[in-house]
Order: C-alpha cells, then sequence, then structure tokens
C-alpha cells in the first residue's frame, strides 16, 4: 500500500505543479493583453491631445467667421452708402433721420498720401 500512496502523492504534486504552470501561463497572458491595453491607451491619449487641438484651432476660426457674420450687414450698408449717390435735400432744414451718416474713404494705395472724400 505504500508505493499506492506515494503515487498519490507524486500525482497529486505533479496536479499542483500543472495546475500552477497553468496558472502561470494565464498571469503572462494576462500581463501581456495588459501590456497591449496601456500602448493602446497612450495611443488614444495621444490622438485625443492632437484632436484637442484641432478642435482649438477650428473653435478659433469659428468665432473668426461669426464675428465677420455678425459685421456682414453694416459692411454691405457702407458698401450701399458708399456707392449710392446724395440724394438732394428738398426741404430747407435737414433733419437728423434725412442726413446720410459720415462716411471716410480710404485711399488703399500707398503712393497716394491725401486723403480722399
Amino acid at each position: 500500500m505504500a508505493p499506492l500512496r506515494q503515487n498519490d502523492a507524486y500525482s497529486a504534486s505533479s496536479q499542483q505543479a500543472v495546475a500552477l504552470t497553468m496558472r502561470i501561463e494565464a498571469k503572462k497572458a494576462e500581463l501581456e493583453n495588459l501590456c497591449q491595453l496601456r500602448d493602446f491607451s497612450n495611443a488614444l491619449a495621444t490622438k485625443m491631445q492632437v484632436l484637442e487641438t484641432k478642435l482649438s484651432t477650428l473653435k478659433d476660426g469659428t468665432e473668426a467667421i461669426a464675428c465677420v457674420l455678425t459685421n456682414w450687414e453694416n459692411v454691405l450698408q457702407a458698401i450701399n452708402m458708399a456707392t449710392r449717390n446724395p440724394v438732394a435735400s428738398t426741404t430747407s432744414n435737414n433733419t437728423e433721420e434725412s442726413r446720410l451718416p459720415t462716411l471716410v474713404r480710404v485711399p488703399i494705395s500707398s503712393n497716394d498720401t491725401s486723403p480722399a472724400t
């Protein structure tokens, strides 16, 4: 009976060794997966930072366009005033409402130093 007990003890210890080996292999695979997850997370974080920079640039551009669009009506009114011929007033007293707003014309060429009116 003694050899039978030794075989049982040997098989039990070999089963434990096999179980430990399998557990170690599973932990190695888990470690490899965690390392890949870390690398992918770092790559994702880098891409998110690049995306943040691009979105910041896009936001700044959008704000500039919004500013232009809010002033577009004023630009069109100025163009209209610049191209319109002044209408002679039929009444002798000009009221504030009938007067055109003051418009300043700035020369475009650098050779002309006198302001145009």
